[in-house]
């Protein structure tokens, strides 16, 4: 049974930043892609940025490039999400998602696993 858990979540002031970390466990997940995604309130589920664990490729919504970074961490077996100039408009639950098969995917429908989320908020 594949489990994802999210922490590092809180409250920050704009500019400021926060680093998510996702714990995943039950298998090994070397072929898999491990996606962030976040829900705002009242908005539908969007995707942030997904890691492909075999090659480490990257993809990031436009939103947030060049302001977060995706990482993993073997040995932990965990995926990092690091959130640097953070905004108000980021303020969401952020969810830890994976993926079998490594097809580098921003459609969240696509991935198989979740975590129970993390809320992130920002204050201007």
């Amino acid at each position: 049974q594949v489990q994802l858990v999210e922490s590092g979540g809180g409250l920050v002031q704009a500019g400021g930043s926060l680093r998510l970390s996702c714990a995943a466990s039950g298998r090994r997940f070397n072929s898999y892609t491990m996606g962030w995604f976040r829900q705002a309130p009242g908005k539908e589920r969007e995707f942030v940025t997904a890691i492909r664990w075999s090659d480490n490729n990257v993809r990031y919504a436009d939103s947030v490039k060049g302001r977060f970074t995706i990482s993993r961490d073997n040995a932990k077996n965990s995926v990092y999400l690091q959130m640097d100039s953070l905004k108000p408009e980021d303020t969401a639950v952020y969810y830890c998602a994976a993926k079998s098969l490594s097809l580098l995917t921003t459609n969240e429908k696509q991935y198989d696993y979740w975590g129970q989320g993390t809320q992130v908020t920002v204050s201007s």
